[in-house]
């Protein structure tokens, strides 16, 4: 699409979903003012990919799509005109090259994020796109102009037409704290309170098994068939394996006060088998010498039976065999928004005319301000690439809009 160059749009946020959103305005040709309150833009995306960049996943489209649970059919638009695919050959655009990881996950050749954020970076710079650091955004105007928080004081400013990329409430520090909800709220914008996502969960583990076991990593296990990883924390548990079913789990403790996950720590035994090993005779020895040398359960897992289990019930092996294939561990809380990956929640897309708000006309938004939520795994960043690239062309046909043009 092509637009006049007079044309102004602001875009508030400098994450993935803003950034494509000004990239699809720039190569329009329309002057675009990018505003983030951190020094520097995209931090939460470095963070993000210091362990390795997961950009996207490679399973089929159909699976892909439903990962995004109940608000699969609202994304599936904007997913169709960024498919993970898609997403990939912008990557390789950018001269970074990709591959898929065992697990499905697409990474960065070089695994990292820096490389490939300091390129689009560059390619928004020579398309235009103007870069403002340290201005805040803090609503808007009796009459409908910009409010924004400079280093040098307060500026008003009046584009044709807002991105609002802020981010949900995870990872303050890194620019995304939620501070964008009154605002909205108040212009009559509906939106859903933002809740963890992707985080781990508060148990009541004794004294002794958090002094012994917190950080201790649980390898391979599963939850209601999903194998994975997870970790013992001193308060709980998190971990990638914990983050896949949060949602269930969060949704559970809001709704009754706690949640009991079950956990088969021998998710590769069948239970039959379980029961055949552990009805050898012990002899004398101990019940965790027997465990560890008959079913290899030692250290953290053994610590969890016996966090379970009284005396009596750990020298049963027909009861440790059931509690090796299903180990209740009750929860009673998220951990702290701020610490999540991410937030669920946000401007739920019945307030929305396409990406526009309805109750304020010119006003975009994409990323994790909507209300959506999915797992790790690529799904996240997709999402907002997707969102931002979809607010990006909504607001060229509003420009495009005799009404809305001058």
């Amino acid at each position: 699409m092509e637009s006049n160059h007079k044309q102004c749009v602001a875009v508030i946020g400098g994450g993935p979903a803003g950034l494509m959103a000004a990239e699809v305005l720039a190569a329009a040709g329309v002057r675009v003012d990018v505003y983030d309150a951190m020094p520097s833009v995209g931090r939460k995306f470095l963070l993000a990919g210091r362990g390795g960049m997961n950009i996207t996943h490679s399973e089929p489209y159909g699976q892909f799509v439903a990962r995004y649970g109940s608000r699969a059919a609202a994304l599936q638009p904007m997913l169709d005109a960024f498919t993970p695919d898609d997403l990939r050959a912008w990557v390789h655009g950018l001269g970074i090259d990709t591959f898929v990881g065992t697990s499905g996950r697409v990474f960065p050749t070089e695994m990292k994020a820096a490389p490939m954020l300091r390129a689009w970076l560059h390619r928004l710079r020579e398309s235009g796109v103007h870069f403002h650091q340290r201005h805040r955004w803090l609503g808007w105007t009796a009459d409908g102009a910009l409010r924004i928080a400079a280093p040098d004081g307060e500026l008003t400013v009046r584009p044709n037409a807002t991105v609002l990329a802020l981010g949900g409430a995870s990872w303050a520090r890194l620019g995304s704290d939620g501070a964008w909800q009154p605002l909205l709220a108040a212009r009559g914008v509906d939106v859903a309170p933002l809740v963890p996502a992707n985080c781990g969960f508060d148990a009541r583990w004794s004294a002794h098994f958090a002094a012994k076991y917190a950080g201790q990593p649980l390898t391979t296990v599963a939850i209601g068939g999903r194998k994975g990883q997870m970790v013992i924390t001193a308060t709980g548990v998190e971990g990638s394996l914990v983050y896949a079913v949060s949602a269930a789990i969060r949704d559970r403790i809001a709704a009754e006060g706690s949640a009991t996950i079950e956990l088969d720590l021998l998710p590769d035994w069948p239970l039959d088998r379980l029961r055949q090993e552990l009805s050898h005779p012990r002899g004398s020895r101990s019940m965790s010498s027997f465990l560890q040398s008959r079913v290899h359960i030692k250290g953290v897992k053994t610590g969890l039976l016996h966090e379970v289990l009284d005396k009596e019930a750990f020298h049963d092996p027909q009861r440790v065999a059931a509690t090796l294939k299903a180990l209740p561990v009750t929860v009673y809380a998220p951990r702290p928004i701020d610490e999540a990956i991410s937030s669920a929640g946000g401007v739920r897309f019945e307030s929305l005319q396409g990406t526009m708000l309805k109750a304020v006309p010119g006003a975009f938004v994409a990323g994790e301000m909507l209300d959506w939520e999915a797992p790790t795994g690529g799904y996240l960043l997709t999402a907002c690439f997707a969102s931002g690239l979809a607010a990006g062309k909504d607001v060229l046909r509003y420009l495009m809009d005799p009404a809305h043009a001058a």
